[in-house]
């Protein structure tokens, strides 16, 4: 059996405070392969944020409600 890709480089895992609005213990970031999250999407996320001014990432949510951002191939995070 042959297993899928995932549609990022590589993951990086940061710890929250227990203090903040988000219900997350942890916050991910992932740099995408792709320009834009369009297999994440596909993969069941949810877009919460696109990239705006001096901005490079989108903020998603996984099926369960959890955030994480994707960042495009040539950013630095």
């Amino acid at each position: 059996m042959r297993r899928r890709a995932v549609p990022w480089d590589f993951i990086v895992f940061d710890t929250v405070p227990s203090s903040g609005p988000s219900p997350n213990r942890m916050h991910w970031h992932v740099r995408l392969r792709d320009q834009e999250p369009g297999d994440l999407v596909a993969a069941g996320a949810v877009v919460l944020s696109t990239p705006g001014p001096g901005e490079q990432h989108w903020v998603l949510a996984d099926p369960e409600g959890n955030e994480f951002c994707a960042y495009p191939p040539a950013a630095d995070f």
